[in-house]
C-alpha cells in the first residue's frame, strides 16, 4: 500500500481535497454505459467490460496513460552509419498499454464472437479504455477496422486476418509470419486533395498478379509502426486499394520513408506521420479503380471508434469533475449542494446519458443483417460522429472549470483531456464532409430516412416536446435539402435520435430534462443554463456511483 502524502505541515495543513480518482472500476461506476451494454447486448459483454473497467481505473494504468504522453515518441530515421531505420521509439509504458489492450481483445473482439451487438463490445471496450489513455485507441481502432477491407480478397490477405484475430501485441519489426500478433495503419490523405482522396497522385506500377509497386507522398499516416498500411494509389485503371507492408515477403525493410511526425495539439502517445512510398511493395486489394468502394467500411468502422472514444473522454472528465465537486467545500457547502453547480453537473450529465445511449445504440446497428439495417447504420453512426464529436471541446472545458484554478494545472488530467477532444470531429471526416455523407445517404438510400423515423418513433407519447420536434424534423427532412444546411439537419437528427432514445430508456428525470433543454424555449447557450426547474438531484445521482 502507498504512503499518504504528508498532510500536516509547518505552515499549513492540507485538508478541503478531494480523493484521489484512481482505484474504480470504470465499468461499473458508469450506470449509464453500462445500463447502455446490458440493454443493446446482453449479458455477454458484462464480464469482459468489468474486468477492463478495473484494470483501466487502476492507479497503475492511469500513470502509465500519464507517462505515455508526457514522454512523446522520437522518430528515428537513419543509424548511426546512415542506413534508413524509419523507425518510431516509444517509452515503455505505450507498449504496456497496447499490450493491455490486445490482451483485452479490443482490437479483434467483433471478429472474435458471432453474437448480436459484437461492434458494440468493441465500442464499450474502447470506451472504457479511452478512459485511461486515447492514443494507444488509435493503432488499436485501425487494426480493428481493417478486417472488412482484408476480407474483401482474402486470397491475398489470409495470413493477415490469421495473425490479427486472436493476435497478441509484438512491436518488433518481422514478417507477419514470426510473429504472435500484428497491428495495422491506414494512410490515405494527400496534401492537395485532404478529404478528397480521387485527387490523390500516389502511383502504382504493376509487378505482376496483385503486387505492385508504389510512389507518393502521404500527409497523413496514422500508426506509421504498425506492421502494414492500407492506402490508396493511383493504378491504370483508376484508384485502388493496397495493402503495404512494413516487411517485404524477402524479409527486408519496405521502402516507406517516414518523413517527420506531426507535432499534434493532443493524442501525444500515438505516432502520426508523413510518410512517402519509394517504390514501396505493395498488395492490391480488390479490382483496379474501386479502391473507394473497397475501403468506405474501414472508414465505416473507424468512425464508430471515433464516437466511441469521444464517449470514453466525456465519462473521464465528467467522472473527475463529480469527483472534485462532491469532495471539496466552498461557502460551508459542498461544491455539488451549491445550488449553480448542481444545475452545471446536472446538464454535463444529461449529455453524457445521451451521448452513451446514442454510441451504443448506433453500435448495435452495425452489423446486423438486411439492407435497411446497413442503411440505418451507416446514418446514424454519422450523426453521432457529427453531434457528439462536435460537442466533447466544450464538454471536456465545462468539466475542467467545474475544478477551478487546479483544473488548469497539467497535475491533473483535464488539460490532457482538453488537448485530445477535438481530435476524434477531425479525424475520418470532418463536420462538413460528414454532413454531406448524411445528405448522399437520405438521397441515395431513402429507407435509411424512413428506418430512422420508425427508430425515433417507438418514443412516440413518451414526451410531448420529442414529438412535436419528431415531426417537424420528418417533414423538413423528406423535402430537399440544400447542402448549406446540412449541419442543421445533422444536428437535428441527432438530438432527436438521443432524446427518442432517453425516453425509451432513459429514467424520467433524465429524458424530460433532455427533451427540455435541447426541444423547449428558452435554454440557454452554456451548461447549467436552465428556463425551467428540472430534477436535478435524480440527475446528478447518478453519477455518484464511486
Amino acid at each position: 500500500m502507498a504512503i499518504a502524502p504528508r498532510a500536516r505541515l509547518e505552515t499549513h495543513t492540507v485538508e478541503n481535497q478531494p480523493p484521489p480518482f484512481a482505484g474504480r472500476n470504470l465499468y461499473l461506476t458508469d450506470l449509464a454505459l453500462r445500463e447502455a451494454v446490458q440493454r443493446e447486448a446482453g449479458d455477454w459483454l458484462d464480464g469482459r467490460a468489468s474486468a477492463l473497467g478495473a484494470v483501466a481505473g487502476s492507479e497503475d494504468v492511469l500513470a502509465l496513460g500519464e507517462a505515455a504522453n508526457r514522454n512523446k515518441p522520437e522518430l528515428v530515421s537513419f543509424d548511426r552509419y546512415g542506413r534508413r531505420l524509419d523507425e518510431v521509439r516509444f517509452h515503455p509504458s505505450y507498449h504496456s498499454l497496447m499490450a493491455l489492450a490486445m490482451e483485452h481483445r479490443i482490437h479483434d473482439l467483433a471478429w472474435a464472437v458471432d453474437t448480436p451487438g459484437r461492434h458494440l463490445g468493441h465500442a464499450a471496450l474502447l470506451a472504457i479504455f479511452g478512459q485511461a489513455e486515447a492514443g494507444t485507441m488509435c493503432p488499436i481502432e485501425m487494426t480493428y477496422a481493417a478486417v472488412p477491407t482484408l476480407r474483401a480478397q482474402q486470397d491475398v490477405t489470409s495470413p493477415w486476418l490469421d495473425k490479427l484475430i486472436g493476435g497478441r501485441y509484438d512491436p518488433s519489426l518481422r514478417p507477419i509470419a514470426d510473429k504472435p500478433g500484428i497491428t495495422l495503419g491506414m494512410a490515405m490523405t494527400e496534401k492537395q486533395g485532404g478529404s478528397d482522396v480521387r485527387a490523390n497522385t500516389t502511383r502504382a506500377q504493376p509487378l505482376g498478379g496483385h503486387t505492385y509497386s508504389l510512389v507518393g507522398h502521404k500527409w497523413f499516416c496514422s500508426a506509421p509502426m504498425s506492421d502494414g498500411f492500407l492506402t490508396l494509389a493511383q493504378a491504370a485503371d483508376g484508384l485502388t486499394c493496397f495493402l503495404v507492408p512494413r516487411v517485404t515477403p524477402a524479409g527486408e525493410r519496405n521502402a516507406i520513408h517516414l518523413m517527420r511526425l506531426k507535432d499534434k495539439l493532443g493524442n501525444t502517445s500515438n505516432a502520426s506521420a508523413e510518410i512517402e512510398y519509394h517504390g514501396a511493395y505493395a498488395l492490391r486489394i480488390g479490382d483496379e479503380g474501386q479502391g473507394v468502394k473497397v475501403i468506405i467500411d474501414m472508414v465505416h468502422h473507424t468512425r464508430l471508434g471515433t464516437v466511441a472514444i469521444t464517449v470514453g473522454l466525456m465519462r473521464r472528465a465528467l467522472a473527475e469533475a463529480v469527483n472534485h465537486v462532491a469532495g471539496r467545500r466552498a461557502f460551508q457547502k459542498t461544491l455539488i449542494e451549491q445550488p449553480v453547480m448542481i444545475g452545471v453537473v446536472a446538464d454535463l450529465a444529461l449529455e453524457y446519458e445521451a451521448a452513451v445511449a446514442l454510441a451504443m445504440r448506433v453500435a448495435r446497428f452495425l452489423g446486423e443483417p438486411g439492407s435497411e439495417a446497413r442503411a440505418l447504420g451507416r446514418l446514424a453512426i454519422a450523426l453521432a460522429k457529427y453531434l457528439l464529436t462536435k460537442r466533447c471541446p466544450n464538454f471536456v472545458y465545462e468539466c475542467l472549470e467545474c475544478h477551478g484554478g487546479v483544473g488548469y494545472v497539467e497535475e491533473t488530467p483535464m488539460p490532457r483531456l482538453f488537448r485530445e477532444s477535438p481530435l476524434n470531429a477531425i479525424w475520418e471526416g470532418s463536420g462538413n464532409v460528414i454532413a454531406l455523407d448524411v445528405l448522399r445517404t437520405l438521397s441515395r438510400e431513402p429507407v435509411a430516412l424512413e428506418a430512422y423515423a420508425a427508430e425515433v418513433a417507438l418514443a412516440k407519447g413518451g414526451n410531448t416536446q420529442l414529438d412535436r420536434a419528431a415531426l417537424e424534423l420528418m417533414a423538413y427532412a423528406r423535402k430537399p435539402v440544400d447542402e448549406a444546411q446540412a449541419r442543421w439537419l445533422c444536428e437535428r437528427m441527432a438530438l432527436v435520435l438521443q432524446g427518442s432514445l432517453l425516453v425509451r430508456h432513459a429514467q424520467r428525470a433524465v429524458a424530460d430534462a433532455f427533451c427540455a433543454r435541447h426541444f423547449g424555449e428558452g435554454a440557454g447557450l452554456t451548461y447549467g443554463a436552465f428556463p425551467v426547474a428540472i430534477d436535478s438531484a435524480a440527475i446528478i445521482r447518478r453519477q455518484l456511483t464511486f
